[in-house]
């Protein structure tokens, strides 16, 4: 049964998404004590943070999600590279997608949809890419 796939503790994308929960917290806990405790301006304070958040991302990944013996030197450039390849191409085709499809909250409609791809992307990037 394909729920039970899913819900195998070895599902390489459920754990992915568990990561993903898991950096968000971190990137955005990180972010609002920067901003409000530590008094950094907004940009270096979402710079930093989500700098952390993908740093726990990378690592979790590596050792939790892939089990990965692959080597710092060339996982983590090969990280960067598909997390940002990632995050223009998904965002871009959403974009567009729902310029074209949606007159009412385009932005709106094209932040989920974007989210939603980039995830799938990212997934497909760090298993066959980063973590291969």
């Amino acid at each position: 049964m394909i729920t039970t796939h899913f819900l195998k503790p070895t599902n390489t994308f459920i754990r992915f998404l568990l990561v993903g929960v898991i950096n968000t917290l971190v990137g955005l806990s990180s972010i609002f004590i920067l901003l409000h405790v530590v008094g950094f301006s907004y940009w270096l304070a979402t710079f930093v943070g989500n700098s952390l958040g993908a740093g726990v991302s990378y690592m979790l990944n590596k050792r939790f999600t892939f089990s990965s013996k692959a080597m710092y030197g060339k996982s983590i450039p090969l990280f960067v590279l598909v997390i940002l390849s990632c995050y223009s191409l998904s965002f871009s085709m959403s974009k567009l997608v729902a310029g074209f499809i949606f007159v009412h909250y385009p932005n709106e409609v094209a932040v989920l949809l974007g989210t939603c791809l980039y995830t799938m992307m990212n997934y497909l990037g760090q298993k066959y890419i980063v973590f291969s």
